[in-house]
């Protein structure tokens, strides 16, 4: 069979993973979680995946890069690019997404903070062995209202 027809026919599951540069294993996670079907088995054959879920495998891959999650991208699949109001849809969870983003970020910075001002702290009390600024932070917690950053305690 030449490459046009086995094209027409479909892939195997490892020309499929290659295509979309991922594992097999990979396409099977993303059969279970539902984003792509698995085609069905020819008895005593193999299954044959459509050429197009390579674009779909390569689209999931690239929604995950922007930081969604794999419900949330099956949110998406569900969408219609023919439908309307799709795109008011798809706006909605990018918005919350990037909410969600810089909450994260806020978050990142402020560890980096702690961690800065606790290691210039072990850095000044290097002299004395008996004393870890880092222990003593983590073991007495940090303070602050949860929606807010948080500064260790003095």
């Amino acid at each position: 069979m030449g490459d046009h027809e086995t094209k027409l026919a479909g892939m195997t599951i490892g020309d499929l993973a290659k295509a979309a540069h991922v594992s097999v294993e990979t396409v099977r996670f993303y059969e279970r979680r539902g984003l792509i079907k698995q085609p069905p088995r020819p008895y005593g054959g193999i299954r044959r995946y459509p050429g197009a879920f390579v674009r779909r495998i390569q689209f999931i891959k690239h929604a995950k890069s922007l930081g969604f999650t794999l419900a949330e991208i099956g949110d998406m699949l569900a969408l219609s690019a023919d439908d309307p109001s799709t795109c008011g849809e798809v706006q909605r969870l990018a918005e919350d997404k990037l909410a969600l983003l810089r909450e994260k970020s806020e978050a990142l910075r402020f560890m980096e903070s702690v961690l800065e001002t606790l290691l210039a702290d072990c850095r000044r009390h290097s002299d004395s062995p008996c004393h870890c600024p880092i222990l003593e932070a983590v073991e007495e917690g940090i303070e602050g209202p949860v929606d807010r950053p948080l500064k260790p305690r003095a």
